[in-house]
């Protein structure tokens, strides 16, 4: 199903029956969990924490659980959507949110994490269509490892950003929701769509679980595999030749956690170690509430949604440098603010 019409009116039909489906799991496979996790799955606080109690992680496990059930239950019951690659990226969700599970249990050396999320990633280039191109200039085989390099890094400044209750919900709904509407407009095919939208209904059901002061966190077994499947989907939509819409979409994640990342190397500090050092981090300390933060962000990424359908839609040169630049400007101001020397308390 290739036809922008024929995707638009597949999503009118059946699209809220795949969400509220995953969103229904994912919260009923959480409220299971629950008290194991409260058992066998504390995440103390430690340098990086914003929670001063100790609280259950490991809602990725639902969450994944969930999306995947769902993807596989549309494709049995609704037919296949005729992407066979789809089962691979599948696959290498699982296998990286294994890694992630591991960490929360034991943490694993930092070299040995990189290495198997590599592999993870590695996975994920090879389901990619060898047509597939995101940066033409490049030559295939400079493009494919640097595109790697690329999904490694998004998957890994996924997991760092989340570290405030609700920001993963704050970034991952507004995200999905666009790619959604993106699929609909014929810029993503109906796999990815679904895929798209059985995330966005997961972490849906995930964030009554997550409503400040948490009762659960999503844990590195969910915020490894929400990366790699966001960076997937980002890099569908920019092989199709919509760049802007790629990048606006995780735009603000990926401003924080750069910017963060090259102070940080700027200062000599270990970038391996926990810190607290985010933009939206610092901001708790000059006086925001966590409730204050993601209202902002979510905002922001509401914003940023609407400029990247807007340059799907209007698929011009001009307005995707005009739709970049707005949104450059949104996240400078957003991050600006975070930090500014005036001690608000929201």
């Amino acid at each position: 199903m290739t036809n922008t019409g024929d995707i638009a009116a597949w999503l009118g039909t059946f699209g809220f029956v795949i969400f509220l489906s995953a969103a229904v799991i994912s919260f009923g496979l959480l409220l299971i969990l629950l008290p194991l996790l409260q058992r066998y799955a504390l995440a103390h606080p430690n340098a990086r924490s914003s929670h001063k109690i100790p609280t259950p992680q490991g809602a990725g496990i639902g969450v994944i659980a969930a999306t995947i059930g769902t993807v596989a239950g549309a494709s049995v019951l609704l037919g296949d959507f005729g992407n066979s690659s789809l089962w691979l990226v599948l696959a290498a969700t699982v296998f990286i949110s294994s890694v992630g599970a591991f960490d929360d249990i034991s943490p694993i050396p930092v070299l040995p994490r990189l290495f198997l999320q590599a592999v993870g990633v590695a996975i994920v280039l090879a389901a990619l269509p060898g047509d597939l191109r995101v940066a033409p200039l490049l030559p295939h085989w400079l493009e494919r490892p640097l595109l790697g390099l690329a999904i490694l890094w998004f998957v890994n400044l996924v997991n760092f950003m989340d570290g405030i209750d609700w920001m993963t919900a704050a970034e991952t709904v507004p995200a999905t929701a666009g790619l959604v509407v993106i699929g609909g407009l014929g810029a993503l095919p109906m796999s990815d769509t679904v895929v798209a939208l059985a995330l966005c209904g997961a972490v849906v059901g995930f964030a009554p679980l997550n409503r400040p002061v948490a009762r659960l966190f999503l844990g590195d077994v969910g915020s490894l595999a929400i990366g790699l499947l966001l960076a997937w989907l980002l890099v569908s939509v920019a092989g199709r030749g919509h760049i802007a819409a790629a990048l606006l979409l995780p735009l603000y994640y990926i401003a924080d956690a750069t910017i963060t990342l090259f102070r940080r190397v700027a200062r000599g500090e270990p970038i391996w170690q926990a810190h607290r050092t985010h933009f939206y981090q610092r901001a708790t300390e000059r006086g925001f509430t966590v409730m204050a933060i993601v209202g902002r962000v979510l905002a922001l990424n509401i914003a940023l949604t609407a400029l990247a359908i807007i340059s799907v839609c209007w698929d011009s040169m001009i307005v995707q440098l005009a739709t970049l630049a707005c949104g450059a400007a949104l996240v400078g101001w957003l991050l600006f603010s975070f930090v500014s020397r005036e001690n608000i308390r929201l």
